[in-house]
C-alpha cells in the first residue's frame, strides 16, 4: 500500500504539469480519499447502531454468562458509536484526518463483528456491510 502510494505521488510528481496543476491533482486526490473514508464511516455508524438496537432488545432476554458477555460487546459498541460520531463532527469542523476517519472505522467494524456473537445471522449482514 505505502509502496503504491508512494509510487502514485511519484508519477504525479515527474508528470509533465505545471506545479499548480500537480498540486491541485494532489489535493483532489486527498480530498476523494477523506470523502470515501467519511461515506464508509457513516455506513458503518448506521450499521453498529442499527445492531446495538438489536444487541439491546438481545440483552434483555439473555441470562447469565451470555448476558454478561453481551453488555460487555454493547458497551464496547457503543464507544466506537460514539468515536465514529466524533470523528464525523471533526471530520466537518475540518479538525480531522483520513487517519482517524479510518481509525473509528475499525473500531466501528470490530464491534460489530464482536456484537455478532450475540444477536445472530443479522449480524452478519452488517460485517458484510461494513467490508464494502
Amino acid at each position: 500500500l505505502i509502496a503504491g502510494v508512494a509510487g502514485y505521488v511519484a508519477g504525479i510528481l515527474t508528470a509533465p504539469k505545471s506545479g499548480k496543476a500537480t498540486r491541485k491533482d494532489l489535493k483532489a486526490t486527498a480530498q476523494k480519499a477523506k470523502n470515501q473514508a467519511e461515506r464508509k464511516l457513516k455506513v458503518a455508524y448506521s450499521q453498529l447502531d442499527d445492531a446495538l438496537q438489536r444487541a439491546n432488545k438481545a440483552l434483555k432476554a439473555a441470562k447469565g454468562s451470555t448476558r454478561l458477555k453481551l453488555a460487555q460487546a454493547v458497551k464496547r459498541a457503543q464507544k466506537a458509536k460514539k468515536k465514529a460520531s466524533e470523528a464525523l463532527s471533526a471530520f466537518h469542523e475540518g479538525e480531522t484526518d483520513e487517519k482517524h476517519l479510518k481509525q473509528a472505522l475499525d473500531e466501528a467494524k470490530k464491534a460489530a463483528t464482536h456484537l455478532q456473537k450475540y444477536i445472530g445471522s443479522k449480524a452478519v449482514a452488517v460485517k458484510k456491510a461494513l467490508r464494502k
